[in-house]
């Protein structure tokens, strides 16, 4: 996502920036949870709504800037590495990460809505790549897929808020809900540019230390697109709203196999490279299977569960750093 710069920069310089990254990260998730959960209630929907939509997309933009970039550059694998990647990261890392904090709740009846969403999203993505062609018709199919999902999503929580009397009172500070999101976009833009800064440095930081462009491309640059979730996965946890952690998992992973597959073809079909439907989609398909099971099972994710996925991530690079 982050090529690096010319090495006129000093270790001090680069430590500074990691910093404030790192801060402006923290801060913004601060905000973005605050403004969440807020909005949430203001709306008469549920924070997991709003974790799989608001959050759960927006946190997404580096992987739709990233594979967008490179489908016109010619780099198809970077794009299609860039969506199977994230989408286990995702699970693998953020979800274990904050299970580990905090147990993650599992809402019965938003997983059976969204659960199998996830799963056919999941399908559908692994289908495509070992198909090996993404045309323009196809990707808006995706696309379109995606909108019908998000309406769904929204009038059936609306529908089930209103049921339990938990409906915005829209008499009550008529300027609550413009602050509420006006914080929210503020938390979303410090997330993901305190992330763009982390990555900067990060590869600038690996450039200097003699790091191979292999290991940056593997590590640093894939999981930097999964910063704003773990940044807000953090926060969440620590703040025991599980339910935006778990949101912001489903909504991205959703998100990346409909939402950037599918926008990526629109503006520039691709061609995807045999080798991606060799492991990582079936590894994909996995932390799939292992997130459903495990919310199904207690309906939470445990810690101990957590740490079983994160030990799963752990595995997963180092299998690739094992191929360099």
């Amino acid at each position: 996502m982050v090529p690096a710069r010319p090495l006129a920069i000093s270790g001090a310089d680069v430590i500074w920036q990691l910093i404030f990254g790192l801060v402006l990260m923290l801060a913004g998730g601060e905000a973005l949870v605050r403004g969440a959960v807020a909005l949430a209630e203001r709306l008469g929907v549920s924070p997991l709504v709003i974790g799989v939509t608001l959050i759960g997309f927006g946190t997404s933009a580096p992987e739709l800037a990233t594979c967008i970039d490179a489908a016109l550059r010619g780099a198809p694998g970077i794009a299609v590495g860039n969506v199977v990647g994230s989408n286990i990261a995702n699970v693998l890392l953020i979800l274990a990460v904050g299970a580990l904090l905090y147990p993650i709740a599992a809402n019965r009846r938003a997983l059976g809505r969204d659960g199998p969403v996830l799963m056919a999203a999941t399908l559908i993505c692994m289908g495509i790549i070992m198909h090996g062609h993404v045309g323009r018709w196809l990707g808006a199919a995706l696309f379109t897929g995606l909108v019908i999902y998000l309406v769904a999503a929204a009038l059936d929580d609306r529908r089930q808020m209103a049921k339990t009397e938990n409906q915005a009172k829209a008499d009550d500070r008529p300027f609550a809900i413009p602050l509420h999101l006006g914080l929210v976009v503020f938390g979303l833009a410090a997330v993901l540019f305190g992330a763009d800064l982390l990555v900067q440095a990060a590869v600038d930081l690996a450039a200097l230390l003699g790091v191979s462009d292999a290991v940056i491309g593997l590590t640093v640059v894939a999981i930097g697109t999964s910063l704003p979730e773990l940044a807000t996965a953090v926060i969440a946890s620590l703040k025991r709203q599980s339910e935006l952690v778990f949101g912001n998992v489903i909504g991205s992973n959703i998100f990346n196999s409909l939402g950037i597959f599918g926008a990526t073809a629109l503006v520039q079909p691709i061609d995807v490279p045999g080798e991606i439907a060799g492991f990582d989609v079936w590894v994909m398909l996995g932390a799939t299977a292992l997130l459903l099971i495990f919310a199904t099972t207690g309906w939470r994710i445990s810690r101990r569960e957590g740490a079983v996925l994160l030990v799963g991530y752990i595995a997963f690079i180092g299998l690739h750093a094992g191929a360099i």
